[in-house]
């Protein structure tokens, strides 16, 4: 199966590459260690992420998909702020980073 950018209801989300990128951010967000009062926030935003892909993925018009795909990427930037005013490893940031990027082809995809 190959792994692609652009959700394929025929492979479910394991053929969804910005989902499987997002859900491997999760898990790496819930290891790094930040201040009590960020951690919260940083699983709940990271989550977000995921959570909103995979919503979006459900949905039947590409407007509706934006929608949630928009959502998820402003979860990311909360994530991406949370790593950064706490100091992250550069694995953790490229991570998000990446993420971000399949993020912003999924709602502004090339003509």
């Amino acid at each position: 199966m190959t792994h692609s950018n652009k959700p394929n209801q025929k492979h479910g989300l394991k053929g969804f590459k910005s989902y499987q990128i997002a859900v491997e951010l999760f898990h790496f967000c819930q290891k790094h260690q930040v201040p009590g009062f960020l951690k919260n926030q940083l699983d709940r935003a990271s989550s977000s992420v995921v959570l909103n892909l995979a919503e979006g993925f459900g949905k039947r018009s590409l407007k509706d998909q934006k929608r949630f795909y928009s959502i998820s990427l402003g979860s990311l930037r909360e994530v991406q702020s949370i790593l950064e005013i706490s100091h992250a490893d550069s694995k953790l940031i490229n991570k998000a980073d990446l993420c971000g990027a399949c993020l912003w082809r999924l709602i502004y995809p090339k003509n």
